[in-house]
């Protein structure tokens, strides 16, 4: 149980997604005690209605009757705005605002909330089971003392890494935020490659998923680098060396994903401008 948890309620949760139903539950589970969570979502979906029924929370349609300590606002980049003006009636001097909004940045939350006591972050989906990883960047008046609040937040799903620059947060989401998907079609593209070399559909879809599982396990095994790993698995002139002259040859992976990171972030930026 996270001690700084327990001290950091109430919370408000406005907007609750994926995203925000597994935050939420990591909080829980680290021993947030259900009284200090107040959710508000105006079209509870099953997996809000089951951590409702799991933790005998209670859920509204409408932000009233409350002052949060920390208010966490998990909307679409589209609709934040409108949002954050709806919310002006329960965010007080001490109401430490934080958005898991891509692309919306500090001043523009810090305006539409009325406070400088605001918080950017950016979560990505592997919170989910508590191997995800969360960037932080805080707004001027946020203090140490919501600092801590913040890690026992995001650290009761996994890692979290404060920036310096607010810049920063945009390139993060580029990497990890979105990562996971670069991931997950990087099983669908080997699987795929599998079964054009003669493999059964099952059995290469079992083999490009155990491999991507399995590599992530040995890499988050111990503190070695990517490169010594790949280096181990490689022989001289052997058939991986052959596969990997491909994927690092000219135009090859690090050029491939350099142009996705690149076209993440351009989105990212524009979705701060709408």
């Amino acid at each position: 149980m996270s001690q700084a948890l327990g001290k950091i309620g109430p919370i408000m949760l406005v907007g609750a997604g994926k995203m925000g139903v597994a935050l939420a539950r990591g909080w829980l589970d680290a021993g947030l005690p259900p009284g200090n969570l107040v959710i508000v979502h105006p079209r509870p979906g099953e997996a809000l209605l089951q951590l409702a029924e799991d933790f005998g929370l209670t859920l509204s349609s409408q932000a009233s009757g409350l002052t949060p300590n920390v208010l966490v606002v998990g909307v679409k980049p589209q609709v934040m705005d409108g949002v954050l003006e709806s919310l002006a009636p329960v965010i007080a001097p001490h109401t430490l605002v934080v958005s898991i909004a891509a692309g919306i940045d500090l001043a523009r939350l810090a305006g539409k909330a009325g406070t400088q006591r605001v918080v950017r972050t950016m979560p990505n989906t592997p919170v989910q089971v508590r191997k995800g990883i969360t960037g932080v960047v805080p707004g001027p008046d946020v203090t140490a003392e919501d600092r801590i609040s913040i890690d026992a937040l995001f650290a009761a799903s996994g890692m979290v890494v404060w920036l310096d620059e607010e810049a920063q947060l945009d390139a993060l989401t580029a990497v990890s935020g979105s990562g996971p998907a670069y991931v997950f079609h990087m099983v669908e593209a080997l699987a795929a490659a599998g079964k054009r070399q003669g493999l059964p559909d099952a059995v290469a879809e079992q083999l490009a998923r155990g491999t991507i599982i399995g590599a992530a396990a040995l890499m988050d095994a111990g503190n070695i680098a990517p490169s010594v790993l790949r280096e181990n698995v490689t022989s001289p002139k052997g058939a991986t060396a052959a596969g990997l002259a491909v994927l690092m040859g000219e135009p090859g992976l690090t050029d491939l994903m350099d142009r996705t990171v690149s076209a993440t972030r351009k989105r990212t930026e524009e979705l701060g401008r709408i």
